[in-house]
This record gives structure tokens, sequence and C-alpha cells, in this order.
């Protein structure tokens, strides 16, 4: 049976190609979770136009990205944090942490967009990893300092 892929999947091909699968594959996984239409003349005609109008939708959103991105990597967050002897952090600064200081500086970023590869459990500068979009990534310059000292500063 011939389908049209209505998304990207692995190991079958990219949204909009043309594939030959299995009929039961089609009818039984494909079909009932909405991922392909059958290839008849309708569908793909009406299938064009609705990939033209993702196109545009998906590019909207990849310049969105670009925009945050370029905004993003201009900004410096500090996170202060408890600490003990020897600037050991009490916890560790995650994820979530930094999605609320960017929220706190008027940023809207997802916290599984922050690529995080472990939480950071000590005093220091760091770059965090941010993915913004498939093909728009940013670097997010982060220092983490003890509560004490920033006080201090402030």
């Amino acid at each position: 049976m011939e389908v049209i892929l209505k998304e990207d999947i692995a190991n079958l091909g990219k949204m909009g190609e043309v594939v030959r699968v299995r009929d039961g594959y089609a009818r039984n996984y494909l079909l009932p979770r909405g991922l392909v239409l059958i290839a008849d003349k309708k569908n793909l005609k009406g299938f064009e136009h609705e990939k033209r109008v993702v196109a545009s939708q998906k590019e909207r959103v990849v310049k969105q990205a670009q925009t945050l991105a370029e905004k993003l990597s201009q900004v410096f967050l500090v996170i202060p944090v408890k600490t003990g002897e020897e600037g050991k952090l009490f916890g560790s600064v995650t994820n979530i942490d930094i999605e609320k200081a960017l929220k706190a500086k008027g940023f809207e970023v997802e916290r599984r967009k922050i690529h995080l590869p472990e939480p950071i459990k000590t005093l220091g500068d760091y770059e965090v990893p941010l993915r913004l979009g498939s093909d728009v990534a940013a670097n997010l310059k982060v220092s983490v300092v003890s509560e004490e000292g920033h006080k201090a500063s402030s």
C-alpha cells in the first residue's frame, strides 16, 4: 500500500514523502494514529496544499526561535545558591532553576529545551546549551554564585 507521511517517522521517511508499506502496518498502526494518508489523487492534491501551509508555519517558528536564540546568547544569568564550606552547593542547579531564572528575566523557555548534561554542583561560570527548535541552538551563559557573596555585592 502506498501512503503519504503526515510527519517524520523513524526508519520510514520524512513528512510529505510517498512510501510503500505493508497493508497491515498501514491499517493497524499508521492510519489509526493519523500518521499517514492513503496515497490517492485526492489526498495527494490536498496534502500538497497542507504541506505548503505547514512549511510557512514552520518557517515562521524557526524565525522566532532564531531571534530568541540571538537574544538569549546576549543574556548572562546569575544564580545565587546556598553553599557550604569550600564552595560546595547544598543541592544542585538544574534546568528547572535555569528556567525560573530565565522567566524572571522575561524569557519563556521550556525546561526540556535546556540541555544540561548533568546538574551543576559547584560554583563557577557555565555555558548551557539550549535547543530552541530542530535546527536552532543557542548557548546561555550562567554564573553560579554563593548567596552570601551575591548579597554583599548587591
